[in-house]
């Protein structure tokens, strides 16, 4: 039997496998944070700290109040690696073989490695190597800037750039983060547990893994949906889909409106009879990251929440429409709206500069209530417990800050 379910229902079991469909019940543990990546598979990292640095909010906003030296310390114990997967991401140490075939094949990334500058450097970019295999681990702090201060990415000083090679050509591995910044040594003191010729899959053993955990961490999915969670080949992805579902792995289902083939990944079984049931909800409100798994495709976020979602840090301000870090907000199963925020940690206060609900959304006392106790939790944990609200809608900022 095929199951029929609404888009809301779809939307439901998307936020079940993603962690998001109910608020945190307990006291958040490490194992819950190394749980959680799992869980998602990916981890993105950003650098931008207005608030608290996307990797820490994304996991905020599925486990609640939380140590963010959980995540500095599972990263340094080896339980997670770094590498480029959606983009630069944490990934669970299981899966470095998932990730393999791209060192091995770096030109394949694009932009994120150039053979050319490998070509041009590879006498000093060898005395790197030499230099960490003699006195250990470094950072691109260690080397000084010649000619002065950097102006941006395109403007590093080269050993960073040969540093980067290295990485991305998985000599060098983020062996710990000290301050978010990275301390890289060799893979093979890293990882001294892996063999490529023991333990490297095959190419095609590594992409039918990467989908797999693909349709489980997104729960629900459609063909289209498949080649963005680990920036896969765009490839017509559905005969593979129909193979797992012939082996039980995915349950096909039709979704209202859709005319593409969806299936719901199996370990969501139960919560598919309860959604086709009408009785998976959501109580949950939680501000989410830009980088946080579901929205990070911004065509998926469209198709499945109806949010048409844009990041606007790299767009001029006087061109922005919403703010320069917009965080969307998630409210019982939808995507209600968005908030520009800022911690300023030194005054104690968490700004949000501006509130802007989707079109359709009403300020009732539930949706006010919800949104009061989930930002003064998030300003509690960022160490910012004073609320400041600026521009929101319908009277909303005085029901917030009241």
């Amino acid at each position: 039997m095929t199951h029929h379910l609404s888009q809301q229902q779809a939307r439901h079991l998307q936020l079940a496998a993603q962690g998001l469909l109910s608020a945190p019940r307990r006291k958040a543990s490490q194992a819950d944070v190394l749980a959680a990546i799992r869980r998602m598979a990916l981890l993105q990292i950003d650098t931008i700290s207005v608030v608290a640095r996307s990797p820490y909010l994304v996991l905020y906003s599925r486990v609640g109040a939380y140590d963010p030296g959980w995540l500095d310390q599972l990263l340094a114990e080896g339980a997670l690696f770094e590498y480029w997967a959606h983009e630069a991401c944490f990934v669970p140490a299981e899966d470095y073989g998932l990730m393999r075939h791209r060192m091995l094949n770096a030109e394949s990334l694009g932009w994120k490695f150039s053979q050319r500058w490998f070509d041009q450097h590879r006498a000093d970019i060898e005395a790197i190597v030499e230099h960490i295999r003699v006195h250990g681990p470094v950072r691109s702090a260690d080397f000084e800037r010649k000619g002065g201060k950097g102006s941006g990415w395109w403007d590093w000083k080269p050993e960073k750039r040969h540093l980067e090679v290295l990485f991305t050509l998985g000599r060098l591995m983020v062996k710990e983060r000290r301050a978010f910044q990275r301390v890289y040594d060799l893979a093979e003191r890293v990882r001294p547990d892996w063999d490529d010729a023991r333990d490297l899959p095959t190419p095609e053993e590594a992409l039918l893994e990467q989908v797999r955990n693909s349709c489980r961490a997104l729960g629900i999915v459609k063909a289209g949906w498949v080649a963005d969670y680990y920036r896969l080949k765009r490839a017509p992805y559905g005969e593979l889909l129909h193979g797992l579902a012939d082996q039980g792995e995915l349950i096909p289902v039709k979704v209202e409106g859709w005319s593409h083939d969806a299936f719901v990944h199996a370990s969501l079984a139960a919560e598919l009879e309860q959604a086709a049931a009408g009785t998976l909800n959501s109580g949950n409100t939680a501000i989410l990251s830009p980088f946080d798994p579901l929205v990070w495709d911004r065509k998926r976020a469209l198709e499945l929440f109806d949010f048409d979602y844009k990041i606007e840090c790299y767009t001029p301000a006087p061109k922005r429409k919403y703010g320069y870090f917009t965080l969307p907000i998630l409210h019982r199963g939808k995507l209600v709206g968005r908030l520009d925020a800022k911690a300023h940690r030194a005054q104690g206060v968490f700004e949000v500069k501006s509130l802007h609900l989707e079109p359709g959304v009403r300020v009732s006392q539930r949706l006010s209530d919800d949104l009061k106790r989930a930002l003064s939790r998030m300003a509690d944990w960022h160490g910012t417990p004073r609320l400041a609200i600026g521009q929101a809608p319908d009277g909303l900022a005085e029901r917030l800050a009241g």
